[in-house]
């Protein structure tokens, strides 16, 4: 008795086209390079390149989210809130044991 299959057909992205011209002593060593890793130019070249934009935009955020940081540090050292009633009563609690 053979098993009816149902065949589900995903639509793949259409991949877009990147070329670009390079001297040929640089075509040579990222062809050694990908040689060496045992894959093909294009893999390597759009491995290399998804690698260096990744760390790329992960070390623009970081600048960014320290830059936010320090200013909303710098903000709260020149804007202190009004003391609230427990840090009055653990000030207290200090004042009594010291």
């Amino acid at each position: 008795m053979q098993r009816n299959t149902l065949k589900v057909r995903r639509r793949r992205e259409k991949p877009g086209r990147f070329e670009a011209r390079i001297p040929t002593a640089q075509k040579q060593l990222l062809e050694r390079a990908a040689s060496l890793r045992g894959t093909s130019l294009t893999d390597f070249v759009l491995g290399s390149a998804q690698e260096a934009s990744t760390r790329t935009i992960k070390d623009f955020e970081m600048l960014t989210l320290h830059a936010q940081a320090s200013d909303a540090f710098l903000y709260a050292l020149l804007n202190p809130p009004a003391p609230n009633q427990a840090l009055q009563a653990a000030a207290d609690r200090y004042r009594k044991h010291f």
